[in-house]
């Protein structure tokens, strides 16, 4: 990820560079006692200072500067959020005035972050959406009603990847297999099935390649810096050209899937109806209760909810799964430690399924140890004050940007023995579980605005790392040790590995 402006026009830059400095020196100045933080250049701020892992260069800044920081990116104002005292208060008592996102531009695409539950402003649209995801999508019944199929999509992963492994051999390879891969694939079709009941995607079909690619692209440039977002009076010109190519991507996304809506309304009048409600007959049988939000949803708001849900379950899911198993690699005796427990709870004569996991804590441990340390989000979504605020002692104005760093407030060495090794022991004795409870531990978020799939996060990343461990052997490669495995970071939208894992499976369970 690069915060340096290399993909911005120059001769744009020089022609209103003048207009900048008059706007600039124009609009009111920024009053009140404000938290202490590096100082900036002008026009641009701190901006060049973040450097390509931003959360990385804040956590840093937290040792000159204190736990809650005060940059300013460009023209916005924003407030950084470090440790878990500081966290607590602002999920606790500053929650609702703080409850509004900042919406990055290319999300603006199609009107984009009005139908989405995790950027949409904070008011009763996004109240009925959150209702229905927490209330009909989410719960504990129908996650239960849908273990099966969690199950026959495991199944599959494990089928594709022995199939690539194979393939590679028989072209003279070492049968490597990307892993990433295959938890993307597992999680898009999971994604799929609650959806829209279908697997929408296989890893030999070429039909389904261009909804996987557009999903791809769009992910990509919705994690990519742009400059219009901190220079907002540059967003009419798009210098760097992405809400451009965000418009041509979203809306060849958005139209394939607008024909799995249109399928099922077609169905729907024709008298055939799912045997079992997914969450798309959730969406379209919705009628609201004149109170709060719409009366109805929207063909183009379902459309857009459909295509946030498999944004944010596929990608967030699926790196998780990879650093937690990229940990494991990398520490033999804590791989040996959940081998083992599964084969004491599970034996080998079946797959480890759903219910096991309340009876295996280390399995736990090692999912909350992986949260800890690679947060999907490490600065969480940006959060934006809907009016001015006392937080801690400071004035923060309305329409300030908020940042919360979970991924510095999981290596606090206040909070963490030890914070930078992968320990999962740690929480064997703990109960610091990471349900927006405990701030210590805030990989999901707290507060109003906490992540709604987080229930279904932990069951697929619970069941997901078990299977890897318990149905395969694994083989590094050729002179590959367990400490070459590295923790190299790439943020876009999501914190993933820089450099994915690529290992050789071998089949262990005869079932």
């Amino acid at each position: 990820m690069e915060w340096a402006l290399t993909s911005i026009n120059p001769l744009a830059i020089s022609i209103f560079a003048g207009l900048l400095l008059l706007v600039l020196f124009l609009r009111p100045k920024n009053s009140g006692k404000k938290p202490p933080g590096p100082k900036g250049v002008p026009i641009f701020g701190n901006l060049l200072q973040l450097g390509d892992l931003p959360h990385e260069t804040m956590h840093k800044w937290k040792q000159t500067y204190g736990p809650v920081i005060w940059l300013k990116l460009g023209s916005v104002y924003t407030m950084v959020v470090q440790d878990a005292a500081s966290a607590s208060e602002l999920f606790k008592k500053h929650d609702l005035p703080f409850a509004d996102r900042k919406v990055p531009d290319v999300l603006t695409a199609y009107d984009f972050n009005q139908g989405t539950l995790g950027m949409n402003q904070f008011g009763g649209h996004w109240r009925v959406l959150r209702r229905l995801c927490s209330m009909e999508f989410l719960v504990n019944k129908r996650m239960n009603e849908t273990t099966e199929l969690r199950h026959r999509i495991r199944e599959n992963m494990e089928r594709w990847i022995l199939e690539e492994s194979a393939a590679a051999r028989a072209q003279g390879g070492t049968g490597a297999i990307q892993l990433s891969r295959f938890l993307f694939l597992l999680a898009f079709n999971l994604v799929g099935n609650l959806m829209l009941s279908r697997d929408l995607l296989d890893a030999k079909d070429p039909e389904s390649r261009e909804f996987f690619d557009c999903m791809n692209k769009v992910l990509e440039l919705a994690g990519t810096p742009n400059i219009a977002d901190y220079l907002p009076y540059l967003k009419w010109m798009d210098p760097a050209g992405m809400k451009r190519n965000m418009t041509k991507n979203l809306g060849r996304t958005m139209k394939i899937s607008s024909k799995f809506i249109q399928e099922r309304l077609n169905n729907r009048k024709a008298g055939k109806f799912q045997e079992k409600k997914d969450f798309l007959d959730v969406l379209l049988e919705y009628e609201g209760d004149g109170k709060d939000g719409p009366d109805r949803i929207t063909e183009k708001n379902i459309n857009i909810i459909i295509t946030e849900m498999f944004f944010a379950g596929s990608e967030t899911t699926s790196i998780s799964i990879e650093w937690g198993f990229a940990e494991l690699l990398r520490s033999p005796h804590t791989f040996k430690k959940l081998r083992e427990e599964l084969d004491r709870v599970v034996g080998v004569n079946r797959r480890v399924e759903e219910k096991d996991v309340e009876n295996m804590p280390y399995l736990q441990a090692v999912v909350k140890e992986t949260l800890r340390l690679h947060p999907a989000l490490p600065l969480l979504l940006p959060r934006n004050t809907m009016e001015n605020t006392n937080y801690l002692g400071y004035d923060i104005p309305k329409g300030t940007q908020v940042f919360v760093n979970a991924w510095g407030i999981g290596r606090d060495p206040k909070c963490w023995e030890d914070p930078l090794a992968f320990k999962p022991e740690r929480f064997l004795q703990s109960n610091v579980e990471y349900k927006g409870q405990h701030f210590e531990l805030i990989p999901f978020g707290s507060g109003r605005r906490i992540c709604v799939g987080f229930p279904l996060a932990h069951r697929v990343v619970h069941l997901t790392l078990a299977t890897l461990v318990q149905s395969f052997d694994w083989d590094l490669g050729p002179g590959v040790k367990p400490e070459d495995i590295d923790r190299e970071e790439r943020l876009g939208l999501t914190l993933r590995k820089k450099n994915p894992l690529f290992i050789i499976p071998k089949k262990r369970l005869n079932i």
